[in-house]
């Protein structure tokens, strides 16, 4: 069936009646049809302007686009999916004994694809299985409903025909998770290169972004291996997970001495942290807790160990029991790494030593015999007498 639009006082030029009109989120434009037999026409079209006392005369065509902007912003895109709705057959059906037409021949008269009326399309059927809106074979060409209130249509509108997909699915999700529009995110996530421009040229959206890697880094093992093989290969990278380790690792150590009391003196003995020490640690911790996620935290990091750390010593120094535990815990430390390290010499096969000789060998050797000497008779003096 041929649907022709004769030309109206309100139409414009022919060119003009088949290009498609500018409308709010994504609308499609219909070009608007007289009244007639088979055709629908745009709500209001055929009333005069309202004249206001006071203001010049309204020109219909001025009317006419308020007219429709107003049903527009009290409805949304149902007033547009309600054109597709009345005027469109459902697949399958025959065109013979309806004036409906295919949606790919109202997209020619739209001046738009046909793939943005079946988004509409869908859109309404979607509400109509819902009980929202009427189904397409109860609605005939240039029919007026009541239609949903607007906040209702992006629940069931897709912008995009990404969404349709596994990914973007997905993705409509989580933004509804997030509260914003599944059509944003999912523009966003079509245009990796306008999200790489953002990213480079606003340090706000860097910052939005890094935190979001982060939350994904938490669920993605790949990805944590893939990063992670980047700042390995990245000098600069690498020198700055050092830096922020080490304060991490001094502000660990700050905490648990805030949090449980207890303390590791240089030795390496674990021992209940003194009130003076918990209390400054306390402090210095507070100060930290309070900084905020784009200031730098090294510079405080370290005067809290640093200060901790000198109480610690104190602490040491002032109780003889401790210092006198403290003196054998990092002598006995010493003994135990020396041990280690000479029973890594191959000392199996006395024939090859003569390989190996060197007099500086050898003479360290026999300091070392004379130092472990000293050390084992000191030992044994200090030992108590046995009875």
């Amino acid at each position: 069936m041929t649907v022709a639009i004769p030309p109206s006082d309100t139409a414009g030029s022919p060119d003009d009646r088949h290009a498609p009109r500018a409308s709010a989120d994504d609308a499609p434009a219909i070009a608007p049809a007289p009244d007639g037999d088979g055709f629908w026409v745009e709500p209001g079209a055929a009333e005069d302007a309202a004249a206001v006392p006071g203001e010049p005369e309204v020109a219909e065509a001025v009317a006419s686009d308020a007219r429709e902007f107003g049903v527009y912003a009290r409805t949304g895109g149902w007033a547009f999916a309600l054109k597709v709705a009345r005027s469109v057959r459902p697949g399958g059906q025959p065109a013979g004994g309806t004036p409906k037409v295919s949606a790919k021949r109202f997209a020619e008269l739209a001046g738009c694809s046909a793939e943005r009326i079946m988004r509409y399309y869908k859109a309404w059927d979607k509400a109509a299985d819902d009980g929202l809106v009427p189904h397409f074979e109860i609605l005939v060409p240039g029919q007026d409903i009541e239609l949903p209130d607007s906040d209702v249509w992006l629940s069931y509108y897709t912008a995009r025909s990404s969404a349709s997909s596994e990914r973007g699915t997905a993705i409509a999700a989580v933004a509804e998770a997030e509260g914003i529009r599944p059509t944003k995110a999912l523009e966003v996530a079509e245009n990796p290169t306008a999200l790489r421009a953002a990213i480079l040229a606003d340090p706000s959206t860097a910052r939005t972004a890094r935190a979001a890697l982060l939350d994904r880094l938490r669920e993605d093992p790949v990805l944590q291996t893939e990063l992670a093989r980047d700042v390995a290969r990245t000098e600069a990278l690498k020198k700055a997970v050092a830096t922020e380790s080490r304060a991490a690792d001094r502000i660990g150590y700050v905490r648990q001495i805030a949090e449980n009391g207890q303390v590791k003196t240089p030795a390496g003995q674990t021992i209940d942290a003194p009130a003076e020490l918990r209390a400054e640690a306390e402090r210095h911790l507070s100060l930290i807790d309070e900084l905020d996620d784009g200031e730098e935290a090294g510079q405080w990091a370290a005067e809290a160990y640093d200060t901790v750390k000198e109480l610690v010593v104190r602490a040491v120094e002032a109780d003889p029991e401790l210092r006198r535990q403290e003196r054998r815990t990092k002598f006995y430390g010493s003994l135990q790494r020396a041990t280690k390290v000479f029973e890594e010499l191959t000392l199996d096969d006395t024939d090859d030593l003569d390989d190996l000789y060197d007099d500086d060998m050898l003479q360290r050797l026999e300091q070392l015999r004379t130092a472990i000497g000293t050390c084992i008779a000191a030992l044994r003096r200090a030992a108590p007498e046995q009875p």
